[in-house]
């Protein structure tokens, strides 16, 4: 076996190359242009390491980050919970496989009880959907909701801020509110008021209404990621986001637009 060159894989495919030479990658064939101004941090691929979202047990990613077994194995992760059955569960005899079976509904107590079990075993898990953004988030977003006592708003800001590609559509963040009002017996609204879409209706609005309302959190992440304790924190101090500089954010301290996308996970 061939000595290994360097020290540190590269950050987008996980893999050993001179990817800053622009050296092309010898099992995936991933490479950066020579002299490209573009680090590999705000490179438009995406990363192949899944996103940590509670630290050394749950991590959120996309197929392509469950098809990479040594990287996961690098990673401490153990055991994958698949949201998608048109996936394949490629590892049997490296990870243990929890696949999702449903047609409408996503099963959030059926994963759940997967996630509590591994949390209980000390296993580090892998949730993922085939992009990483829709399904996948959402079923950790339950987890959040029903094992820590966090409501949605403050779940769906956490998962965000772990991983920004998180673009929930209409149908799956409903799932979510019905959920979260089946836990804690109503739907939190703060009042804040966001336009959304056109054609695009989401969150606490009315049919006919073109706006819709989300509660909100002033910086949730100062505190334990296991508390229960809903937060009550005045709106107005809230961003909404994962670093996201108020050059190019959408979003402020008064509004919010909501991207509209089609289902992922087929």
């Amino acid at each position: 076996m061939r000595k290994r060159e360097r020290e540190n894989p590269c950050g987008i495919c996980g893999h050993y190359h001179k990817y800053e030479e622009g050296e092309v990658c010898g099992i995936c064939g991933h490479r950066l242009a020579v002299g490209s101004e573009q680090s590999a941090s705000s490179s438009v691929h995406v990363s192949a390491f899944p996103s940590e979202i509670l630290p050394e047990f749950l991590y959120l990613g996309s197929y392509d980050n469950a098809a990479r077994a040594e990287l996961l194995k690098s990673q401490g992760i153990s055991r994958v919970l698949n949201t998608v059955p048109a996936c394949q569960n490629l590892y049997k005899n490296s990870f243990t496989y929890h696949c999702l079976q449903y047609d409408q509904k996503l099963p959030f107590d059926d994963a759940i009880q997967f996630l509590e079990q591994c949390e209980k075993d000390r296993a580090r898990v892998l949730v993922h959907c085939m992009s990483g953004k829709n399904r996948s988030p959402a079923i950790v977003m339950a987890y959040l909701m029903k094992s820590k006592g966090w409501k949605l708003a403050q779940s769906y800001q956490w998962v965000k801020e772990h991983r920004p590609s998180v673009e929930l559509n209409q149908g799956v963040y409903e799932q979510l509110q019905e959920y979260e009002q089946n836990i804690f017996g109503s739907i939190q609204n703060n009042g804040i008021v966001v336009p959304s879409l056109p054609s695009f209706s989401f969150g606490f609005s009315t049919p006919n209404d073109p706006s819709i309302s989300v509660p909100i959190f002033n910086n949730p992440s100062v505190a334990s990621i296991f508390s229960r304790a809903p937060f009550e924190i005045p709106p107005q101090e809230f961003t909404f986001g994962a670093g996201q500089s108020q050059k190019n954010s959408s979003v402020d301290n008064n509004s919010l637009v909501v991207k509209d996308i089609t289902m992922d996970g087929f």
